[in-house]
């Protein structure tokens, strides 16, 4: 994060509701890529520390061979999240 007001990815850039990201999903045992769309940019102390987190929505494009069983909506840090596209889908 750059400031107390702005949440950013790794690379300093600004994410927003509606923004479109890419993230890393855990299944089983693996680690795969996924794309999604921002729903809601939030904090939340998680051991005594401030963590931006973010409330996300898969779009279905990911990485891996086996298919996503459900797009439900999921909240993730922002520590291993990259902007892609700014504005994608207005909330």
């Amino acid at each position: 994060m750059s400031s107390r007001q702005v949440v950013c990815d790794y690379a300093g850039d600004e994410l927003y509701p509606g923004d479109l990201i890419n993230y890393s999903a855990r299944r089983k045992n693996r680690v795969r890529v996924s794309d999604a769309i921002i729903r809601r940019v939030t904090t939340r102390v998680v051991g005594g520390r401030l963590r931006p987190m973010l409330l996300v929505e898969p779009t279905g494009v990911e990485s891996g061979y086996v298919r996503r069983r459900s797009l439900r909506q999921t909240w993730v840090s922002s520590e291993h999240v990259r902007l892609i596209m700014s504005g994608y889908a207005r909330p």
